[in-house]
């Protein structure tokens, strides 16, 4: 019996110190109740005036003032509208990072909410609706008021938090620059290293009330391209005079179905080609001289995005010189976002603060996501964490509830509150067990 306990005691002190508490804080419970109706304000004002990436002024100036008002000192304009502040706890601790992302979609809001955006913008020439189709209003009201309640516990807090409020997650509209490759090219890790970084993301496929996280590989790896099939023009009835560019771009976009279909090796990871827009022509009776196409590649496989990127340009290439016309295909290898990875013993760390704000039944482990973030890039530089909060109502099948991006994606408004006190709870357990 001594024996054992003596090999105990030793196995327990080879393991890393815990930096988590079992059950919820009572300051998380006790922020969140009096934050709560703050945040849902924040959010509700966010959602009815959105902003595309790059054009965050308003939301950026609130976001400023607010952490004026808590005594901050922000660092704005980083990246266009990028707000930065940092907390400086009253004991010395770790430094951790928490970001927020601000911008909005031209999708046309079809929820019906009192609050609901009424906003238009310019986007790639054309005026556009602009909606909170994908939750950053939610983020940057949630983060807003982690640094309230952050500030007020400032004298007790050990080690130091960097708010980071990004633009332009969604991507900076070409040719600009933005979101978190401007972020970092501007210095945001400069004069601050943070230990480790955390992130969240409401979540339509996600139950309101739950959690989801998996350590290693989350999001996917998200590259754009464009494609611009050139023919000859001519009137549309006699076809034959020209080269049709719109027959010779619908018959490549079958075929480069394919190239997931049958050319990439699916037992090994998912990828996605998706095109999602095409333009040509501006007349029923005139066949166009070009039809450009753009669209988004998603891997978790470099050397599979490698050769999906070779795939594609063959596709466009041959296709098009079957009918006659000539594509010209561009992909910014150097613009895309890696595949978001967690890094997986932080993961496992901090995993038991997530269970002690929703309980441990309601955190689960995801499959990989198709979709994409640029919060990855962070998480290249330093050890990160990004988890997923239910925003779809119980009573709604989270799996046809509408997806993020849609124009009737409606969060459930206790997701704010879930974020709140998950975001709270994992910056107060970190800095209060110190990094290992």
């Amino acid at each position: 019996m001594v024996r054992n306990a003596a090999m105990l005691s030793a196995l327990l002190c080879l393991m890393p110190p815990l930096a988590w508490s079992a059950e919820q804080r009572p300051e998380v419970a006790a922020a969140a109740q009096r934050l709560n109706p703050k945040v849902v304000q924040w959010r509700r004002d966010f959602h009815q005036h959105p902003e595309l990436s790059n054009r965050e002024q308003r939301t950026a100036a609130r976001v400023a003032e607010h952490l004026r008002s808590l005594g901050l000192k922000p660092r704005t304009g980083l990246a266009h509208h990028g707000v930065v502040a940092v907390i400086k706890g009253g004991k010395p601790g770790p430094k951790i990072a928490l970001r927020a992302d601000m911008d909005a979609l031209p999708v046309t809001e079809q929820t019906g909410l009192p609050f609901a955006s009424k906003a238009t913008a310019e986007y790639r020439g054309e005026t556009v609706r602009v909606m909170h189709a994908c939750g950053h209003d939610a983020h940057t009201a949630t983060l807003m008021g982690v640094a309230e309640a952050l500030v007020g516990m400032r004298e007790d807090l050990p080690g130091e938090v960097m708010l980071v409020f990004q633009p332009a997650e969604e991507g900076a509209p070409p040719p600009e620059e933005g979101g978190a490759p401007l972020m970092l090219k501007e210095g945001l890790f400069a004069d601050f290293k943070p230990d480790a970084m955390f992130g969240l993301h409401v979540f339509s496929s996600v139950q309101a009330g739950q959690i989801a996280v998996r350590g290693g590989p989350l999001m996917a790896a998200s590259d754009r391209f464009g494609i611009t099939v050139t023919g000859r023009q001519t009137h549309g009835s006699a076809p034959w005079n020209g080269v049709d560019p719109i027959v010779a771009a619908a018959d490549l976009i079958g075929s480069a179905q394919t190239i997931v279909s049958r050319r990439a090796n699916l037992s090994k990871q998912p990828a996605v080609v998706t095109f999602g827009a095409i333009k040509g022509g501006i007349r029923y009776n005139i066949i166009p001289d070009s039809v450009e196409m753009v669209g988004t590649i998603r891997t978790f496989d470099p050397a599979m995005r490698t050769q999906i990127f070779a795939d594609l340009r063959n596709v466009a290439d041959h296709v098009a010189a079957a009918h006659g016309a000539r594509a010209t295909t561009e992909i910014d290898e150097a613009d895309g976002n890696p595949a978001t990875v967690n890094d997986p013993a932080l993961t496992e760390r901090m995993l038991p603060s997530l269970q002690a704000v929703v309980g441990a039944d309601n955190v689960y482990e995801p499959p990989l996501q198709m979709g994409a973030e640029d919060f990855s890039l962070y998480a290249q530089q330093v050890p990160s964490m990004f988890f997923f909060v239910g925003a779809t109502a119980e009573g709604i099948d989270p799996a046809t509830a509408p997806s993020n991006h849609s124009p009737k994606f409606l969060l459930d408004e206790s997701a704010l509150d879930v974020g709140l006190r998950a975001l709270l709870q994992v910056s107060l357990d970190y800095l209060h067990g110190g990094a290992d």
